[in-house]
């Protein structure tokens, strides 16, 4: 008795059945919430921002005091404002203290950053008491420093081998020096606190693979780390001149604008028309100037470095 022995294929491969339809919207939508999500920002950006925005645009074409009701006198605070040789003055200053504090700030905050990212001894404890003045107001630094630099009891006095008759104020080149500085030191760890964590987030392999290249630690960082930083810098350098065009505490209790109007610049100016010669439909013109100078700055900005073809990691998954 023969037994036949039948040869068992096998089992055929599974075929991917096709994508139903909607999966790959799903799929692509993958890390983009909803509007829902959005929501009560978009709600509390609307209340405090938009509608407020509204009213000083509004403001800007009155004649008020601060009592009784606006009146409606068309573009004369525009035409006021433009034909001010102070608010004139005031931009152009706006402008060189947000330069200075580009220029001064994005670089040691990068090298700061850097360093803080990485694994050095006593780094931790270092950071700690280099961002103390990030957790210090904006008033409390201004009366700090004004103390610290007092031409009769500061520093200064006893050191004039080094700042000459001790005023740091008198002049405009000293006291927009002063100004630069304050800020500098002020805001410096906060812009670190950025590109460190930007740094953190940068893959080791890209180094490993640089040093099996030979590449030193000065080539890793022109070729390696400053590329990879390059989407903080610009987010840095936007939040930089939103915050010198519209800085304020620090010239107001520092220089009050002086001497005369050296330091007079826009926000400032527009503090001074409205609170203290009460022409708030000036003043209103003067913030609306800061706005769209702020806002056209930025979008250059973000234009010309790209910044607006930025891609999350997670855009364009199938």
């Amino acid at each position: 008795m023969t037994t036949q022995m039948t040869p068992v294929r096998p089992p055929a491969p599974a075929q991917k059945s096709a994508p139903r339809r909607g999966q790959s919207s799903q799929v692509s939508g993958v890390g983009q919430p909803g509007f829902a999500w959005a929501l009560p920002a978009t709600v509390f950006f609307g209340l405090f921002a938009i509608a407020p925005l509204i009213m000083v645009g509004v403001l800007s074409f009155t004649s008020w005091s601060g009592l009784g009701s606006p009146e409606f006198v068309g573009m004369d605070n525009w035409t006021r404002v433009f034909e001010d040789p102070v608010m004139i003055k005031s931009i152009w200053l706006s402008l060189l203290i947000t330069a200075l504090g580009v220029a001064l700030q994005t670089p040691l905050s990068i090298l700061l950053g850097v360093w803080a990212a990485g694994k050095q001894r006593n780094r931790a404890v270092l950071s700690t008491i280099y961002f103390v003045p990030l957790l210090l107001s904006s008033t409390a630094v201004s009366v700090l420093w004004r103390a610290l630099l007092d031409p009769n009891f500061g520093v200064p006095s006893q050191a004039k081998w080094l700042f000459g008759d001790g005023n740091l104020f008198g002049s405009q080149s000293t006291a927009i020096g002063v100004l630069a500085f304050v800020s500098t030191w002020q805001f410096t760890p906060f812009h670190t606190l950025i590109y460190q964590g930007a740094a953190r987030a940068i893959p080791q392999v890209l180094y490993q693979a640089a040093e099996i290249d030979g590449a030193g630690r000065y080539r890793q960082f022109f070729h390696i780390t400053l590329p990879q930083l390059r989407n903080s810098i610009i987010t840095s350098m936007i939040l930089m001149v939103v915050g010198g065009l519209t800085t304020f505490e620090t010239v107001l209790i520092l220089t009050q604008g002086g001497p005369g109007t050296d330091t007079t610049i826009s926000a400032y100016y527009m503090y001074q028309k409205a609170f203290k010669g009460f022409d708030f439909g000036a003043a209103s013109a003067i913030a609306l100037v800061l706005v769209i100078a702020a806002t056209i700055i930025s979008l250059i900005v973000v234009r010309v470095s790209g910044y607006d073809k930025m891609r999350g990691s997670t855009e364009g998954l199938s």
